[in-house]
């Protein structure tokens, strides 16, 4: 574990709480690493009914992945690919998680941030909310699960508007597409998210795994996998991307030339 990934039980609760505040909950190597085991620890206690995700303080969810760490840990070939893996298994890990599972975002939900919140059943928003991915401002490539998930959650069109445009949406638009399931003050979320557990605990728990099973088999869907890893590694090959690193790491706007 690391102290960046914060677990805590109240009652019939798991609370997993990103915690890097500094960078506005950015979700580090360390943090992807850690979340597979967190989720098997509440997996494993029957006494959790439901498990909530939510950012440390006040200004994010989580803002996306580390960027600061991509010079060193997405630089090279072999550096991407054992990002990619690491992260792969922690999205896979929470796709696959059996319990009920909540979002509770204020703030920031970008990019990974997003892509975890899509990983979970049900989307919680306070009003400040904003939310978007920009890869397409760095040059870096989507995989595809991620990519499935988006599909999944708002449709082809909107996830193409999310994608190409790059821009932030707020709480209000993120409710239309279907991104959140509810938006509420923020002086409420808390509240509003422990009413929404508590309802939930006091369901039937197989009752509630078998439905998370079945509503994943029968949302399959085949894709050319390959295809689109060979697309994914062409962007982080490019030198567009190396210019999105070094425009993110300088704070100034890249120039991209497609190449």
């Amino acid at each position: 574990m690391t102290e960046r990934l914060i677990e805590k039980r109240e009652g019939a609760v798991g609370w997993l709480i990103f915690n890097n505040p500094e960078r506005r909950n950015a979700v580090s190597l360390d943090m992807w690493q850690a979340i597979p085991s967190a989720l098997e620890d509440f997996e494993k206690d029957a006494a959790i009914r439901v498990v909530v995700l939510a950012g440390a303080g006040d200004k994010a969810f989580v803002s996306g992945a580390d960027i600061s760490q991509f010079e060193k840990q997405r630089s090279s070939e072999e550096a991407v690919k054992r990002y990619e893996e690491v992260g792969e298994a922690a999205q896979a890990k929470l796709a696959a998680f059996e319990k009920p599972m909540i979002a509770m975002i204020r703030g920031y939900c970008l990019g990974g941030g997003l892509n975890i919140a899509n990983s979970c059943d049900l989307r919680i928003a306070a009003e400040d909310a904003r939310f978007g991915i920009p890869a397409a401002k760095m040059g870096l490539g989507y995989r595809a699960s991620s990519m499935q998930k988006l599909v999944d959650t708002v449709g082809a069109p909107f996830a193409r508007e999310i994608m190409i445009t790059a821009r932030q949406f707020n709480a209000a638009e993120a409710l239309r597409m279907g991104l959140v399931h509810h938006v509420v003050a923020v002086a409420e979320l808390e509240s509003f998210t422990k009413k929404f557990c508590d309802d939930i605990a006091a369901n039937a728990p197989l009752t509630m795994r078998a439905a998370k099973r079945i509503i994943r088999e029968v949302s399959r869907q085949d894709y050319d996998a390959a295809a689109c890893d060979a697309w994914v590694k062409e962007c982080f090959a490019s030198e567009d991307y190396a210019e999105g690193r070094r425009a993110f790491m300088e704070k100034r706007k890249p120039q991209f030339r497609g190449r």
